[in-house]
């Protein structure tokens, strides 16, 4: 399964799907399954970030779903996570297709901020080197400051995801034009250093379309909490497709 390299690819996270599933002890809902029907409707990726509680994704879950997307030769594996708790092992093991660094605390919530490089890239440089050297894409976790994006080239990472939670809150709203400024300008800031972006946090079906038409060139979008709510609903097969036909709105307008 391949994309255009214009185009926006849709990583589906499963975590919530563990989440539910580990609140009995029948493995159901399935994240095998679920990742299946999302690759099979037409998701270009599975994301998964497992937290050193193990409170949703586990690590067999992780080994699991880097085994089922042999079978996907197209479809990109990403895995999250705070490089200085648990996620370094699974890069080490399983080298994923990309590995996006978060500054998450151990018993965080969600994520909620990205990472100051001022304080942080010592720390991170040696790190990111190494998973570069497996062969695995680093992609750092960033809030939308356009100035800090020639450090992240400068620490050694490919990608940033833009942390999007802002952009969601003030979606609709007077302010959104405002607060979607950054996210244009961090963008170009980032492509002019030599990184390519990706954005999550909060995207749904609503405000997905909007944000892409503003933001230049990104590359991945990382959706979980919005999407495996919807697919309550709808069903995985027929979210992964509106959100896919968001992001061919989003390209169809532009």
């Amino acid at each position: 399964m391949t994309h255009p390299a214009t185009h926006t690819a849709l990583s589906v996270n499963l975590n919530k799907v563990a989440l539910v599933r580990n609140t009995r002890h029948l493995g159901i809902p399935s994240v095998l399954r679920a990742a299946t029907l999302c690759l099979q409707a037409g998701a270009h990726g599975i994301t998964v970030h497992p937290r050193p509680d193990a409170r949703h994704i586990r690590a067999d879950d992780v080994r699991e779903l880097q085994q089922l997307l042999k079978a996907w030769p197209g479809a990109e594996f990403n895995i999250e996570g705070n490089p200085f708790h648990n996620l370094m092992d699974f890069v080490r093991e399983l080298r994923p297709h990309q590995c996006t660094l978060v500054p998450d605390s151990e018993g965080q919530f969600t994520s909620d901020h990205g990472w100051d490089l001022a304080t942080q890239s010592e720390r991170l440089r040696p790190l990111i080197d190494e998973a570069r050297s497996l062969g695995v894409r680093v992609s750092l976790f960033m809030d939308p400051v356009p100035h800090a994006m020639a450090a992240a080239k400068a620490v050694g990472a490919q990608r940033v995801e833009l942390y999007t939670e802002s952009y969601a809150r003030a979606y609709g709203t007077p302010a959104q034009g405002e607060v979607l400024r950054p996210y244009t300008d961090t963008a170009l800031a980032a492509q002019a250093v030599g990184l390519e972006v990706n954005a999550g946090h909060d995207l749904n079906r609503d405000n997905l379309a909007a944000f892409l038409r503003a933001v230049p060139g990104v590359r991945e979008v990382s959706i979980g909490h919005a999407l495996i709510a919807d697919a309550l609903e709808l069903g995985y097969t027929e979210t992964v497709k509106a959100y896919l036909a968001c992001i061919d709105r989003a390209f169809d307008d532009a």
